[in-house]
């Protein structure tokens, strides 16, 4: 009996996944062997293997987005734990990207939408230098006491003798 993976359909809205994860790639693999490959189980939208920009070569995992959410599940199924160029894929639903400024970044946001949790942090930093500048004084006139009370004690005890 063959196992099946639950299909969830989740996502944004009533958007089913169609993007899959794809880890473990070979470091040979390239967008057209990872579309070959996957291929068929159904109609592949897009194939997306980032590169690292200071080697420039993949990190080691890619993205395969199908037309079909049932494309994707087959995918997942047939593929997850499969074998490629005699390395062994991990193959499941893709994560959103989490970016700052919501699900379509900075750039879609006015300048100022930030500003206030800006101003909070910057407050936040403020207040704790400050606290931090009152601990220094606080040590340097203890320690100026504990000078003052030593000299004083070796004083009396210079002069009792």
């Amino acid at each position: 009996m063959a196992s099946t993976t639950l299909v969830a359909v989740g996502g944004k809205g009533t958007n089913p996944k169609t993007t899959l994860y794809v880890g473990g790639l070979e470091e040979t693999v390239n967008e057209a062997t990872l579309h070959a490959a996957f291929l068929p189980f159904g109609e592949i939208k897009e194939v997306n293997i980032p590169l690292d920009h200071a080697t420039g070569t993949h990190r080691g995992f890619g993205f395969v987005e199908y037309e079909e959410k049932e494309d994707a599940a087959a995918a997942i199924d047939n593929m997850h734990n499969g074998e490629l160029f005699g390395r062994v894929l991990k193959v499941n639903y893709a994560q959103p990207m989490k970016i700052k400024g919501g699900d379509k970044g900075w750039s879609h946001l006015p300048v100022w939408a930030d500003t206030d949790r800006y101003i909070e942090e910057m407050d936040a930093e403020n207040e704790l230098e400050e606290h931090e500048k009152e601990q220094r004084k606080q040590a340097a006139k203890e320690a100026a006491a504990a000078a003052t009370a030593d000299g004083a004690d070796q004083a009396m005890k210079e002069a009792a003798s």
